[in-house]
């Protein structure tokens, strides 16, 4: 089992910025694929960024292309999603999640695990 733990969230004003960061224990014996999904009140969950085990490749969702980056830093177990010039329409709970098949995508059914989610309110 592996557990996720995400943190950073909280209230910003749009144009600002917030890092969010993931940590993960437990039984981490093999690479993993990690993304960030997101879910607003009264919508599915929607798939964010994801990033390779290498960190060298990495995919967005088109409506946060050019504003968020996701990173990671295997030595700590921790990934991280940079989220530049936020919006209004980014306010959700966002969540981490690994990949035990470390092949990117974007579909949620292809995740093992899950953080417990943190939210990020974006105030016009």
């Amino acid at each position: 089992q592996v557990q996720l733990v995400e943190s950073g969230g909280g209230l910003v004003q749009a144009g600002g910025s917030l890092r969010l960061s993931c940590i993960a224990s437990g039984r981490i014996f093999s690479p993993y694929v990690m993304g960030w999904f997101r879910q607003a009140p009264g919508k599915e969950r929607e798939f964010v960024a994801t990033i390779t085990w290498s960190g060298h490749g990495t995919h967005y969702a088109d409506s946060v292309t050019g504003r968020f980056t996701i990173s990671r830093d295997n030595a700590k177990n921790t990934v991280f999603l940079q989220m530049n010039n936020l919006k209004p329409e980014d306010t959700a709970v966002y969540y981490c999640a690994a990949d035990r098949a470390n092949v990117p995508t974007m579909r949620i059914s292809d995740y093992d695990y899950w953080g417990q989610g943190t939210q990020v309110t974006v105030s016009s």
